[in-house]
């Protein structure tokens, strides 16, 4: 049991953190700044290997001049040896230049392949992380699921303890009645009407009960896809998603105020039937009319005190509830809080080092993440 109660804690943890990096606009950001300075290290390597095509250009220029080279020397004379030996001298040099930089060209262009494979495995992570995005707002559709039954489970179950109090004023009123019995001999055929009409006030309570189910509406969750911007889809994602979590809440308020004026209007129902009730068993009884008023005081009292007990039962334990959810509120958004620098935290350690030179020159993120001692380096080359 403890075994699967730290499961539960771990999956319920692991949801929570989900929602969190969704939703925080802060952690977006920093995301938003760190795919920003991938593209500038893709821009990097695309003004290198515009430079080798350049170079290669340059190369193919000397070609051309060193082979026209070679055709005038052959055209002179051999008179002219002394100059043919500086021409030579100065094409060994040409030579020697133009290896130097074919030798820088092969670096260049081994480098750039070097910058092209880290890109190419930065853009493989980056679609990763893309694709585990969306695996988690599937997550989230599913939470939000589990939270609409939970909440057809809560309301299923104050039916039931609706039902569980009319059973128990019914009890009470056959106690009442099993007292009454041997005087109501006489009254037989007017007791089985009156418990028809009992059972009839029953199916209209049930009815009523219906109704009230039927009041519920389908929260729904609208997915609309962006195939320009990914990023767009998910902001579009959480805004309805906190839509409808808004709207349950009103939903259940309303439910709520439904419930307790049903359960008011059923209060009274139940006092003047049971007033009634005690006013024909006083009738049957023929009572002098001092008798009858205070026989009739005295069931009046009764029923009030019932009724207020159960009111006050009812104050207690909403204002317990209430409670309770405030202090849950506040733990939740204490834990929200956390995972929020947490995750900001992780997203730095994952990239920051990695973009040295890349990032831009944001002065807020500078000021956040500066705070943090194990940063201080990483920032100093970037602000």
């Amino acid at each position: 049991a403890e075994l699967a109660r730290l499961n539960r804690e771990k999956l319920k943890d692991a949801k929570l953190r989900q929602q969190v990096r969704e939703n925080s606009l802060e952690l977006r950001e920093l995301e938003k700044k760190l795919k920003s300075a991938y593209v500038n290290k893709e821009r990097a390597a695309q003004i290198a290997e515009k430079a080798a095509l350049q170079y290669e250009e340059m190369r193919e220029r000397a070609q051309k001049m060193k082979e026209e080279y070679e055709r005038v020397i052959k055209e002179e004379s051999s008179a002219e040896l002394r100059r043919n030996e500086e021409k030579i001298m100065y094409q060994q040099e040409l030579e020697k230049q133009l290896e130097e930089q074919e030798k820088k060209k092969q670096d260049a262009y081994k480098e750039f392949l070097r910058e092209k494979l880290m890109i190419d495995e930065i853009v493989r992570k980056i679609y990763e992380e893309d694709q585990m995005l969306l695996d988690k707002m599937r997550a989230t559709q599913m939470y939000i699921e589990e939270f609409k039954k939970e909440q057809a489970i809560w309301r299923r179950r104050k039916l039931e303890e609706m039902e569980e109090e009319n059973r128990k004023i019914t009890e009470f009123a056959n106690i009442q009645r099993q007292r009454e019995e041997d005087r109501m001999a006489k009254v037989r055929e007017t007791e089985e009407k009156k418990q028809r009409l009992q059972s009839m006030n029953l199916q209209r309570e049930q009815q009523k009960r219906e109704e009230l189910e039927r009041l519920r509406q389908e929260l729904y969750l609208e997915e609309q896809a962006e195939t320009e911007r990914q990023k767009e889809l998910v902001r579009d994602a959480l805004r309805r998603q906190r839509l409808d979590l808004r709207r349950t809440y009103e939903e259940q308020f309303a439910f709520k105020q439904t419930v307790q004026q049903a359960v008011r209007g059923e209060e009274e129902a139940f006092r003047q039937q049971l007033l009634a009730k005690f006013a024909e068993d006083d009738r049957v009884e023929q009572m002098n009319a001092q008798k009858r008023r205070m026989k009739q005081l005295e069931h009046r009292r009764a029923v009030e005190k019932f009724l207020e007990d159960r009111r006050k039962q009812f104050i207690a334990d909403k204002v317990r509830h209430e409670l309770e959810e405030r202090k849950l509120d506040e733990r939740r958004q204490e834990n929200i809080r956390a995972i929020v620098e947490e995750e900001r935290q992780k997203l730095l350690k994952e990239h920051a080092s990695k973009l040295l030179g890349y990032l831009p020159r944001v002065s807020e993120l500078y000021c956040k993440c500066f705070q943090c001692s194990s940063w201080k380096s990483v920032f100093s080359g970037i602000v």
